[in-house]
């Protein structure tokens, strides 16, 4: 989308209303495409990285961990925030060993996306990690982590039963198991 698209808004002025560790919270004055004027409440975030992590048994690396504001334990792919200059690569390497104990001698980047764009601005970029080496886990001191290896066509599963209720590990899992060159390879490795 460029610059000079007509349903790009105009940010007329930017307040800060809060500054946190992980997230920042803006109101923005904007003028609409029509000429009028609103207020955009923005919440910045520094970006994500979540990996699919595929076992050389083929199986998805799986965690499950309470996550506060759901209220609930989920089951995820392993993510994590970019620290501040981090490259997003480095970032994908190290929250897979942290949270799994994991390390890949391939990785790859696949596709970058908006989590919610409707009032955020974090993006996530997700990787395919495989040739995996096991390591030790070091977790955040703030992280309570169980790790699964489970079988794709279980994993897609768990989607379809809504038992996998978090959006960036339904995204990498449906895009990992819909992508052409993904699902050739599954297919010969008879695991789908």
């Amino acid at each position: 989308m460029n610059k000079e698209d007509p349903f790009r808004e105009k940010t007329l002025s930017s307040t800060y209303i809060f500054r946190g560790k992980i997230i920042n919270l803006r109101q923005d004055k904007v003028k609409l495409p029509d000429g009028r004027e609103t207020i955009r409440e923005i919440v910045e975030h520094p970006g994500a990285v979540v990996v699919l992590a595929l076992t050389n048994d083929n199986k998805i690396v799986m965690i499950r961990q309470f996550r506060k504001p759901a209220d609930e334990v989920l089951w995820e792919l392993p993510a994590g925030k970019i620290e501040p200059g981090e490259d997003v690569k480095n970032c994908a390497l190290r929250e897979l060993e942290e949270e799994t104990g994991y390390y890949p001698r391939k990785i790859k980047k696949l596709i970058t996306f908006f989590s919610t764009p409707g009032f955020c601005d974090e993006k996530l970029t997700l990787f395919l990690a495989e040739d995996l080496e096991k390591r030790n886990k070091n977790e955040d001191a703030d992280e309570f982590i169980e790790v699964e290896l489970i079988k794709p066509n279980k994993v897609l599963k768990l989607v379809q039963k809504n038992i996998i209720k978090d959006a960036k590990t339904i995204i990498g899992i449906l895009y990992f198991l819909s992508s052409i060159e993904h699902s050739v390879s599954l297919k010969k490795k008879s695991i789908l």
